[in-house]
């Protein structure tokens, strides 16, 4: 008797965008087609190809729609390795005091709340600083080991959140490219911050030759990044900012990701 392959029901996984997430228009166009099924935190439930939309407006680019509720909690039903609380501590620890580094012109002390949190090497080297840490991620289990280790966690959107002393220094390393929505987000942390709070924010940068060369040889991984709403480049992310009233002070490469960069920027 021959069994026949049974393939998984594929849902409809992604909230379409009526408009640009960033800028509200309607005038925006297909781009490049990329395709998630090779990605690490791939389920079959959910339909391969990403469709790239490009606004012609404010020049930014986004998926075509955002993960559900249902597909989102396919994509984050485990923790990869790398996202662990704990995750290769020694090594992420230089990489962590690296970007404290470029901080601390600006800010050297307070509370240094870092949202998506991650492995938890940011925080915790910027407890080792002299900051007092504070943990915001949606991974449960993670936010669990935080507050197990003493550091204030929350597991809820940081827009939830009412933190009871303005933040001096708020982290989102590879975040904002996740959310539907920025802009709101940016603004409620700007809300949340004390006068001349300091932002740290790293991401992909779409804008550098590093990331033309590696879609021309289809070797760029952000492409085919499943849980990703956005290519940000520098110039648009440097004008996002401002728009959420922040000033952008420097640029730099992050060492995280590939293709990424490191924006610092300050509450106005």
């Amino acid at each position: 008797m021959q069994v026949k392959n049974v393939t998984e029901k594929q849902i409809d996984a992604r909230i379409l965008y009526e408009s640009c997430p960033l800028c509200g228009s309607k005038n925006f166009v297909k781009s490049t087609l990329g395709d998630c099924s090779k990605h690490t935190l791939y389920h079959s439930k959910i339909p391969p190809k990403m469709q790239w939309m490009n606004c012609e407006d404010c020049k930014h680019q986004f998926i075509d729609g955002y993960l559900t509720d249902e597909a989102a909690e396919l994509v984050f039903t485990t923790t990869p390795d790398y996202l662990q609380v704990g995750n290769k501590l020694e090594n992420n620890r230089y990489v962590a005091s690296e970007m404290i580094e470029k901080v601390l012109p600006y800010k050297s002390k307070g509370v240094w709340l870092d949202v998506g949190f991650g492995n938890g090497s940011l925080l915790f080297t910027a407890h080792e600083y002299g900051f007092e840490p504070i943990a915001v991620d949606l991974r449960k289990e993670n936010v669990l080991i935080m507050q197990k280790l003493g550091i204030k966690g929350y597991c809820d959107l940081v827009q939830n959140i009412k933190f009871e002393k303005p933040i001096s220094v708020v982290s989102m390393m590879d975040v904002v490219e996740h959310i539907p929505y920025p802009k709101e987000v940016l603004i409620s942390v700007y809300s949340k911050m004390e006068k001349d709070g300091c932002l740290l924010i790293s991401m992909p940068n779409a804008e550098s030759l590093f990331w033309e060369i590696t879609t021309v040889k289809n070797t760029n991984p952000y492409i085919n990044t499943i849980e990703h709403c956005h290519n940000f480049t520098k110039t648009r992310l440097e004008s996002l900012l401002n728009e959420c009233g922040f000033s952008v002070k420097r640029y730099g490469i992050s060492k995280r990701y590939r293709l990424c960069m490191e924006i610092v920027a300050q509450k106005t």
